[in-house]
């Protein structure tokens, strides 16, 4: 069973770096009761991640650090890298940020297993053949930022299209849009990505893809934005918008002209 560990200065930048972490930023103040019930079940049941709890009135260097203030943050780190952050979060924020850990930490096993089992004698340079590049989707949707947005979304898209739900936790629209996101997400799993960004937490893509109203819906495919319309649909006009988009036919640059902005 893991426990929540309390961490301070000295001690924090040891215990972030090789680990998948989930951390509490706070004092004690503002802490919904959902997200505390949530976050001592996951540190129960989740042994391959570490729960942390840092209070930043009284560590004020990892406080200036992570910019830090009175109210409440959970981070994601893993290996030290910040994958994702929510002011005052709610508990359904520590099941996305567990999901995007155990991601990352997927990732890695399958890493080090291609490099373990791979024969000193294979020819890696050999041109692979298109077909064994098989798409792997675990059904849920995927948390990016403002550093993955253009890995996990835009060149992601030139293998399978991706779906980017832009919302807020304080938006009321964006809690009636998440679980049809969710079950698009398993429903089409391995045909598209389903995406979700933070705008709070990412005002570096707020405002790259001027952002004005949430939630915002994008659709991106083949490393170009296909769609872009705020509002919250219903299921099945995101049904619809799916099917379009995975029957959706890039034609390609004829290099003429630059993209428009």
């Amino acid at each position: 069973m893991s426990t929540i560990l309390t961490v301070n200065d000295s001690d924090w930048s040891s215990t972030v770096a090789d680990k998948a972490v989930l951390v509490l930023f706070s004092n004690g103040d503002g802490v919904r009761g959902d997200f505390t019930t949530q976050f001592k079940k996951s540190a129960a049941e989740k042994n391959n991640i570490t729960f942390l709890q840092l209070d930043p009135s009284k560590n004020p260097e990892t406080a200036a650090a992570y910019n830090l203030g009175d109210k409440p943050i959970m981070a994601a780190l893993y290996k030290g890298e910040l994958l994702t952050r929510r002011q005052k979060p709610w508990g359904s924020d520590v099941i996305l940020a567990i999901d995007l850990l155990e991601s990352k930490l997927a990732e890695e096993k399958a890493a080090s297993a291609a490099v373990t089992t791979e024969k000193p004698d294979e020819d890696v340079s050999e041109e692979r053949n298109p077909e064994e590049n098989v798409i792997v989707s675990d059904g849920k949707p995927f948390v990016v930022t403002d550093n993955t947005f253009q890995a996990e979304v835009i060149d992601y898209s030139n293998d399978t299209p991706v779906l980017v739900d832009f919302w807020a936790e304080w938006c009321g629209p964006c809690r009636m849009v998440a679980p049809i996101m969710e079950k698009m997400a398993e429903e089409f799993a391995g045909q598209i990505r389903v995406a979700k960004v933070d705008t709070d937490a990412n005002p570096g893509l707020s405002q790259a893809f001027q952002i004005r109203s949430i939630p915002t819906i994008m659709a991106f495919k083949d490393g170009k934005l296909v769609f872009n319309q705020p509002g919250a649909f219903p299921e099945e006009a995101f049904r619809d918008l799916i099917k379009q988009l995975i029957d959706l036919e890039i034609p390609e640059d004829e290099g003429e002209e630059e993209p428009q902005q």
